[in-house]
């Protein structure tokens, strides 16, 4: 009794909370309003007082009638919005029913109807917000029928087991199955038993979040490690890839997934009605994309969101794996998530310096083979340069020597390279004498072990360059590409002033004139 008692002052305590912010918002958004009107404060305050205060009243009262704040029942982000949009959507049919029955045409419609408008439009928001990022969840620890019982399973499928034990061993698996599909789905469970037995002791299956859970398991114990908590929710994901590299032996599986930012957006689009959906993603992505970006919200963002869900694209995952010591074996999406099969193949960078903004410092051979940080404006995902090798041995290189179906490049990268936008910061390489205005591409070191033997030396002995020989002669296939490379190499160590006079202005000409560009 005492529990239940406490229980509903707890739920009565919320619900005064959130009816008091309520109240906050709608008397700021009839502030402001009011202010943008001509007359300001002088007239609308006084005489939209008393109105104003009955306004509220059938606000709160609709908005308890409709169940508006029972917002911490929610169990999906909709069933916390979608509340507001009914409750807001009636008081608005009730404002307006009250102000042309009464004949009220004396109220300026912008205060009234844009002050229910700006109202849920942060109500929408701090919905969201409070469903998405401060709403307390519980972190499951291993939850033991979750993890396959050594003693029902054979370790080797080549043992001859009685009928009890293959009772037990297809009774646990069963088990195991049905968890797998109440969590994810049938096809879930298809596309991890491709890879894995399920019913396997060596196989761990676990749903968490937390790299805790991960660091208590004994290294070495298992052959494969499925989570099936997506990627999103974990506070530190470069933290967690490594824990479970840690436990796993080489060539260890590791089956996961997550909600990747077009994934996303698909989602929250078809999830909500027209018009509101579009609301919706607008503040998603002012808040889960611009904000961990500044410099000024960074801080603030995970301090609240404890990195929960976290908004990461299919390269940044895959990229983040390959940093942490894992090749991708299979990639797939299903249902709205992206899940991904990777094998443990080497220990883990531990790169300390991860770049998220703006501007990133990509480690170059330059001459000597002196490795050089040489700076440009982002066009990738965020650990892209991780995946190199893996793009090119999916996708192979197309005209120009670039990768083809490059998913790494973002639609903004793309207009940047286009235009060259991207290459400007180079031109502080440039001033520290790092390289100099003519001469062939930096390359990174994925991409310098495609040359031959001869070319590398030739390279190697001169400053790589801002401007290419490329845009002077064109090439399109990586050979074409060598062999412009190397009559540019040959002819500067000749005449190095001339030959780079002469290479600047032909560039120059296709660029302006024959519209030259590079992918």
């Amino acid at each position: 009794m005492d529990n239940n008692s406490s229980g509903q002052k707890r739920v009565f305590k919320r619900r005064i909370i959130l009816l008091l912010i309520d109240f906050i918002i709608i008397f700021l958004s009839f502030l402001f309003f009011a202010w943008i009107k001509p007359a300001t404060v002088r007239i609308y305050l006084p005489n939209y007082f008393l109105p104003f205060l009955f306004f509220s009243l059938v606000w709160m009262v609709v908005s308890i009638f409709l169940s508006k704040y029972d917002v911490y029942k929610a169990k999906k982000s909709k069933d916390a919005v979608v509340p507001v949009i009914i409750a807001n959507l009636t008081i608005l049919a009730v404002i307006t029913t009250l102000i042309y029955s009464f004949g009220m045409f004396y109220y300026s419609r912008l205060i009234v109807f844009g002050t229910i408008l700006l109202s849920t439009l942060w109500e929408i928001f701090l919905a969201y917000f409070y469903f998405s990022y401060l709403k307390p969840v519980t972190v499951p620890e291993f939850d033991e029928t979750k993890i396959s019982k050594p003693e029902l399973f054979p370790a080797d499928k080549s043992v001859i087991l009685d009928e009890q034990e293959k009772a037990k061993y297809v009774q646990t698996r069963e088990q195991i199955k049905n968890i797998i599909i109440d969590e994810t789905s049938i096809n879930v469970y298809n596309f991890i038993s491709r890879f894995i037995d399920v019913g396997n002791p060596q196989n761990l299956l676990v749903s968490t979040t937390t790299q805790f859970n991960i660091d208590k398991l004994p290294a070495g114990s298992f052959n494969s490690i499925t989570n099936l908590h997506r990627v999103n929710d974990f506070r530190w994901i470069n933290k967690f890839f490594e824990s479970v590299n840690h436990r796993l032996p080489f060539g260890g599986i590791y089956i996961n997934s997550a909600e990747t930012y077009q994934l996303r957006k698909k989602r929250i689009l078809s999830e909500y009605p027209p018009g509101f959906n579009h609301i919706y993603y607008f503040f998603d992505f002012l808040f889960t994309r611009v904000f961990p970006k500044l410099l000024i919200t960074k801080k603030f963002y995970f301090y609240v969101t404890l990195g929960r869900n976290r908004v990461i694209s299919r390269a940044e995952t895959l990229g983040r794996l390959y940093s942490c010591g894992f090749e991708c074996l299979e990639e797939k999406f299903i249902e709205g998530n992206f899940y991904f099969v990777a094998r443990k193949v080497k220990e883990p960078a531990f790169d300390g310096k991860p770049t998220y903004g703006p501007f990133v410092r990509l480690q170059r051979y330059g001459k000597n083979g002196r490795v050089i940080g040489v700076y440009k404006m982002r066009t990738m995902h965020a650990y892209s340069e991780y995946l190199q090798e893996y793009i090119y041995q999916r996708n192979q290189l197309q005209d120009g020597g670039k990768f083809k179906n490059d998913f790494r490049v973002t639609a903004m990268g793309r207009f940047m390279r286009k235009f060259w936008i991207d290459e400007l910061p180079m031109i502080f390489n440039l001033l520290r004498g790092d390289m100099k205005l003519v001469g062939v591409r930096p390359l990174s070191r994925q991409y310098f072990n495609l040359y031959t033997e001869e070319l590398k030396e030739k390279r190697l002995k001169i400053k790589p360059g801002l401007i290419p020989p490329f845009y002077a002669d064109m090439p399109k296939t990586l050979e074409e590409i060598m062999d412009s490379e190397n009559r540019y190499l040959d002819a500067y160590l000749r005449n190095p002033v001339w030959t780079d006079v002469k290479y600047f202005f032909h560039a120059t000409w296709n660029i302006v004139f024959r519209r030259a560009r590079s992918n």
